[in-house]
């Protein structure tokens, strides 16, 4: 345990503030980069490789969906890696290899050409986003660093409302490989630096695993506890969290992978991608307008009411398909639950389940959602190539949101924490 870490009192907070704040910045941005590319700009790279190849959907997000399972498999490894590079070296590494694999996808010319970029993609995409970020900042962050990873995972967002729509225009100008090649290499050329000089190459000693332990003169904790992963993939406590929330994604992103094509013939390319900017953006308020309260509600009520809200989004777009308003209001509304469908789980997760576990359990939620997730986009892109219309998509989609609506509401009895629950 670092000096920071065992600061007591107003002392290791100011630590943390006063050393931090910079990581928090440069992962703020690394994320805006990783799923700018690694996600927003899926849905574009989808759209363009449709209309230009004449690929069929199903064959192209079958991509999508290697590069997240290959992810799946590949995120259980990020706290040895990291280990071994460092956190700037992981997460430059991890940029360099999204920025250079996703030139190579979109300039694709077989298949097979598509499918081998998504293994590489999966390398960078692992060793820049959600896993990666907060093992970062949990060198930097111990009492404040869920406060921190929410902040650093607004880049998310930002990265949808910067450059997926930089993505749609400069590829209507310069055509897929050239617009890919520009955007990518003036990201990189921002970000490197950034890292460099945001995060330091030796962190202070903060341990990364479990959390804070009780504090001392306090009541042993009885919320649930596990030692490893095949313990807590044997309880009902855990699936009743990365069930719910892995079938939710798989939604959310089976729906955000094929947005772009879903929108192009009623919006035109820029309109499409000036929806896919109010998504991001509806996802970046979305999150902060819940953070203030979201430790006073319910949270698995609150994660129910997030899935129906996202359906009801989806429901608008396939009630009125051809109405280009109710495209960018359904638009808007499934954003707002974007975040906050990627946030809630961690919440539950540290609401009930001892301190102890919340490392093993926030990677393993992570790895079964990815699973579960990729195959998001394939699914989508098999519906409509099945049914010949996105109709039969958005239903799939719609009927995955409520059934984790339901799934989440069955709350198992969790002991309320005791002693002092500090945030983050």
């Amino acid at each position: 345990m670092s000096s920071i870490a065992a600061s007591s009192g107003t002392e290791a907070p100011a630590e943390e503030f006063r050393w931090g704040w910079p990581v928090v910045l440069a992962c703020f941005f690394t994320a805006t980069f990783a799923w700018g590319f690694g996600f927003y700009g899926n849905s574009v790279y989808v759209a363009v490789l449709h209309d230009t190849r004449g690929w069929s959907l199903s064959l192209i997000t079958g991509a999508t969906t290697l590069y997240y399972l290959a992810g799946a498999v590949l995120v259980m490894y990020v706290h040895r890696a990291i280990k071994v590079l460092g956190p700037q070296l992981l997460l430059i590494s991890g940029a360099v290899i999204l920025g250079v694999a996703t030139i190579g996808f979109t300039r694709s010319q077989a298949p097979w050409q598509l499918y081998a970029w998504s293994l590489f993609m999966a390398l960078g995409w692992t060793f820049t986003t959600v896993t990666a970020i907060a093992t970062t900042l949990s060198y930097w962050f111990e009492r404040w660093r869920g406060f921190a990873l929410n902040l650093a995972l607004n880049g998310a967002a930002t990265g949808g409302f910067t450059i997926a729509p930089l993505l749609a225009h400069v590829v209507d100008h310069l055509g897929l490989a050239n617009g890919v090649l520009l955007l990518v290499a003036t990201c990189l050329i921002l970000l490197v630096p950034t890292i460099l000089l945001g995060v330091r190459r030796k962190p202070p000693s903060i341990a990364t695993t479990a959390g804070p332990v009780n504090p001392a003169g306090t009541q042993e904790d009885e919320r649930p506890a596990f030692g490893n992963e095949v313990e807590a993939l044997r309880s009902l406590h855990f699936w009743s969290i990365a069930l719910p929330f892995s079938l939710a994604l798989a939604a959310q992103v089976g729906f955000i992978m094929n947005q772009m094509a879903l929108l192009l013939p009623h919006l035109g390319i820029d309109g499409a991608g000036i929806a896919i900017a109010l998504t991001a953006v509806a996802a970046f308020a979305g999150r902060l307008a819940l953070a203030p309260f979201i430790d006073k509600l319910n949270q698995r009520h609150a994660s129910s009411v997030t899935f129906v809200w996202q359906a009801a989004g989806l429901a608008v777009m396939l009630v009125m398909p051809n109405n280009a308003v109710a495209l960018y209001v359904g638009s808007v509304i499934v954003g707002l639950s974007v975040g906050n469908i990627v946030s809630l789980p961690l919440l539950v997760i540290q609401h009930e389940f001892a301190p102890r576990s919340f490392g093993l359990l926030v990677g393993l939620n992570a790895t079964v959602g990815t699973l579960i997730m990729a195959a998001g986009p394939g699914l989508f892109g098999l519906a409509h190539d099945l049914s010949g219309s996105y109709a039969a998509s958005l239903c799939l989609c719609i009927g995955l949101q409520l059934a984790s609506s339901l799934i989440i509401l069955c709350a198992p009895r969790v002991p309320e924490p005791v002693g002092v629950i500090e945030r983050g």
